[in-house]
């Protein structure tokens, strides 16, 4: 029997200082074939003097009892506060945005099924007030996840930038004064 492929990236071949794992699902923790010796966490720790904060979500609307938990990071590179918010699959409790702290750059699950829909996504937007908001965990021509698109979530934000690159460099000084900007890349590989 033929069995579909659902994920068609390319293999990274980035040398990585360090690795966030959300949550131990095949598709989201893979680092053997990772240059380098990367720092991998789960948890809070530190990676190359960086403080790396974890906040205890679930992957799902129940508690984890469908998909379990994931973890939330909240860390600062050279005075930019970043959040990446895994697989975030509810939104976020007042206790769990206050753990999280002030957000300059948010890294968002918009795709549904397996995370927050688009509408869930530009909730936990709104309620991080993130100056920038970099959406992930969508549908491209190279997954074939039954997830949405990242137009339904781009509909829900005024102010949308499709940058048409896949790395981008952010300094505190590079960041919109107001937010949240939503900025688009496109897939790495």
């Amino acid at each position: 029997m033929y069995k579909r492929q659902v994920l068609k990236y390319d293999p990274v071949t980035d040398r990585a200082d360090g690795v966030l794992i959300s949550h131990d699902h095949a598709d989201h923790n893979y680092v053997d074939s990772l240059s380098g010796s990367p720092e991998v966490l789960k948890g809070s720790g530190e990676i190359k003097g960086i403080q790396v904060k974890a906040i205890q979500t679930y992957h799902d609307e129940s508690g984890g009892s469908e998909r379990g938990p994931n973890t939330v990071f909240a860390f600062t590179v050279d005075k930019v506060n970043i959040c990446f918010l895994g697989d975030l699959g509810h939104e976020l409790t007042t206790e769990q945005i206050k753990a999280i702290g002030p957000v300059d750059v948010l890294l968002v699950p918009v795709g549904g099924t397996y995370t927050v829909d688009a509408d869930g996504a530009a909730r936990v937007v709104n309620s991080l007030k993130p100056k920038v908001a970099i959406p992930m965990h969508f549908r491209t021509d190279k997954c074939d996840f039954p997830i949405a698109r990242v137009e339904g979530f781009l509909e829900k934000m005024d102010k949308v930038k499709e940058l048409g690159v896949s790395e981008i460099e952010i300094s505190s000084g590079s960041l919109p004064g107001k937010g949240p900007e939503v900025w688009v890349l496109n897939h790495a590989c």
